[in-house]
């Protein structure tokens, strides 16, 4: 009888243990960081349906530095649909660490001309889509935004700076 009773208290444990253990929550981290931004290659092609309609393709570089020291670089992928410097882009990130970790991260924004037609400013909200290294499994999301310097004589598209936040979570270990 005590061996019964001593199986349903350890049962009746590892029950209470597995529901209060999966009901942990694991509260979200923050990567705050500034950002310089420039122009690999760049391509636009003109829509003749108003003046100033482009759909272009850019690929950027950027410097990333976290409050807490660390440094990644990145490449930028984006698609763009703007009219005299203004409307939707969609780009793909990659974050790269010194210790070669990485973040990929999706984004959808709207960019903000100036008077000259050029981009001006852009927010953003990003989704993160897959890390590796120390970042393998993370969740989250990105939000950030851009200013952008006036068009150099000879450039083609803009280098800008910013600042955004890196929300994640990573599975346990």
């Amino acid at each position: 009888m005590a061996t019964k009773k001593s199986m349903v208290v350890f049962l009746g444990i590892l029950v209470a243990s597995v529901v209060l253990g999966s009901a942990i929550k694991i509260d979200a981290e923050t990567m705050n960081y500034k950002f310089y931004t420039w122009v690999i290659k760049s391509e636009r092609v003109p829509i003749d349906d108003v003046d100033g309609h482009t759909v272009g393709f850019v690929m950027r570089g950027a410097f990333y530095a976290f409050e807490n020291g660390e440094v990644a670089t990145t490449n930028t992928v984006a698609t763009n649909d703007y009219i005299k410097g203004s409307g939707p882009f969609m780009q793909y990130v990659s974050i790269k660490f010194e210790d070669g970790s990485t973040i990929i991260i999706k984004s959808h924004g709207m960019m903000v001309g100036t008077t000259a037609g050029s981009p001006g400013s852009g927010a953003y909200t990003s989704e993160i889509v897959k890390g590796t290294g120390r970042f393998e499994g993370i969740k989250g999301t990105q939000s950030a935004k851009v200013k952008y310097f006036p068009l150099e004589k000879g450039e083609v598209f803009a280098k800008g700076y910013g600042e955004g936040t890196i929300t994640y979570t990573l599975p346990p270990k």
